[in-house]
C-alpha cells in the first residue's frame, strides 16, 4: 500500500489508538497526537506509520521520568557545591586508569581528530563515571514518555524520538527496543542523545555497527569526532584564570560564546597570564567558588564543551578534571 493510503488508514482507524496504550497507569494516551506523530514520519521519513504506532505500543509511560526532568538539576548550585560532584579524587584516578589502560587507541583517535585525549576521557568520566553508570531507563520509555507527556520540551524529544527510530535500521549494535540509558533518552558512555548518534557517533572498530555501550573505539572516537564537529581548535586554550584590575569593568555575557577580543576583556580590566593573540575571541565567566568569586576569560574550546551541556559549570568540572588527568598521566607508557 502507498505510503499516502497507509497514512490515512492510520489516522481514520480508532482501534489503532488502543494498541498505543502503556502498560502503566499513565495520564490519558495522547492517541491523536502519537497518530499524527506516526504520520510525519511516514511523510517526512519514508517510515511506515503502522510500524511506528506498533513500536511506540511498546513503549511505557513513566512517572520517574518526569520527576527526575522536573528536579531542580546540578546546575542551580553554586561552583562551590558543583565542583565537588565531579572533581573528585576517584573520577581522577579512574580517568588515569582508563587512559593508562587504552592510551594507544585514545592518542591514535586524539590524532586523528585533533582533540585533547584529556578531554575525551574527562567527557566520559564526568558522563558515566567511565561506563559504571549509563543509565537505566529504557530509551524508548524514556523519549515515548517525553515526547508525548512533557508539553514544555515535546517539540525537543519528538525529535529525538523521531531520529531513534530512524536509527532502528540494523546499523546501531542493538534494536532500540533494547536500549537503555538516562532519564532524557541519551545512552552509552558518552551520554549521546539520537540526534548525536547520527550526526557524530562513529563505528572505529569497523564492525559494521555502532556500539556505544561496549565497543571502547566506538565509544572514544564518537566523543572525540563530537567536539571535531562543534569546531574543536587543536591546542586552543579552554579558559584562564583572570585577575581584576582596579576599577574593571562588571559585565555579563548571555552565555559562554566567545564575542569579545581578548584585548577587549583587558580593557575592561581582566587580566590573564599566559600571552596569547589580542585578536583570540573570549568571553568572561565569574563562579562562586570556596575562596569567594572566581573570574575566569573562556575561549572557543570552552564554548564547544557547552555544545556537550550548556552548563558553563559543567564545561569547568571537564576541563579540570582533564587537567587533573592529563597531570596524573605525565610520564606514564601504555
Amino acid at each position: 500500500m502507498p505510503v499516502f493510503f497507509r497514512v490515512l488508514s492510520v489516522l481514520a482507524c480508532p482501534l489503532l489508538a488502543v494498541s498505543v496504550a502503556f502498560a502503566g497507569d499513565p495520564p490519558a494516551v495522547p492517541a491523536q497526537a502519537q497518530q499524527i506523530f506516526a504520520a510525519e514520519q511516514a511523510r517526512d521519513f519514508g517510515l511506515d506509520a503502522v510500524d511506528v504506532l506498533a513500536i511506540l505500543a511498546k513503549a511505557e509511560y513513566q512517572q520517574s521520568i518526569i520527576d527526575a526532568i522536573s528536579r531542580p538539576a546540578e546546575a542551580t548550585k553554586p561552583w562551590k557545591d558543583y565542583r565537588p560532584i565531579f572533581i573528585t579524587d576517584a573520577r581522577r584516578d579512574g580517568g588515569i586508569a582508563f587512559y593508562r589502560d587504552n592510551r594507544e587507541l585514545i592518542d591514535k583517535v586524539a590524532a586523528q581528530f585533533q582533540v585533547a585525549p584529556s578531554i575525551i576521557v574527562a567527557i566520559i568520566g564526568v558522563e558515566t563515571s567511565y561506563g559504571r553508570i549509563t543509565g537505566k531507563y529504557k530509551v524508548l520509555d524514556a523519549l515515548t514518555t517525553l515526547a508525548f507527556y512533557y508539553p514544555p520540551r515535546e517539540k525537543f524529544f519528538r525529535e529525538q524520538l523521531s531520529q531513534l527510530l530512524r536509527l532502528n535500521d540494523g546499523h546501531l549494535a542493538y534494536p532500540i527496543e533494547e536500549l537503555r540509558g538516562s532519564y532524557a533518552g541519551a545512552m552509552g558512555w558518552g551520554q549521546f542523545m539520537p540526534t548525536s548518534i547520527a550526526r557524530f557517533a562513529q563505528d572505529y572498530d569497523g564492525d559494521q555497527r555502532i556500539d556505544l555501550w561496549n565497543s571502547t573505539p566506538d565509544i572514544v572516537a564518537s566523543v572525540a569526532s563530537y567536539f571535531q564537529g562543534h569546531g574543536w581548535e587543536p591546542d586552543g586554550p579552554v579558559a584562564l584564570r583572570a585577575e581584576l584590575a582596579e576599577g574593571a569593568r562588571e559585565i555579563s555575557p548571555a552565555n559562554s560564546e566567545p564575542v569579545y577580543p581578548l584585548e577587549q576583556l583587558h580593557a575592561w580590566g581582566y587580566q590573564v597570564a599566559e600571552h596569547l593573540d589580542p585578536q583570540r575571541p573570549a568571553t568572561l565567566l565569574k563562579l562562586e567558588g570556596e575562596q569567594g568569586t572566581e573570574y575566569w576569560v573562556t575561549f572557543q574550546n570552552f564554548y564547544v564543551i557547552t555544545r556537550y551541556n550548556r552548563s558553563p559549570m559543567y564545561a569547568m568540572a571537564v576541563k579540570q578534571l582533564a587537567e587533573a588527568i592529563a597531570a596524573g598521566s605525565e610520564g606514564s607508557g601504555p
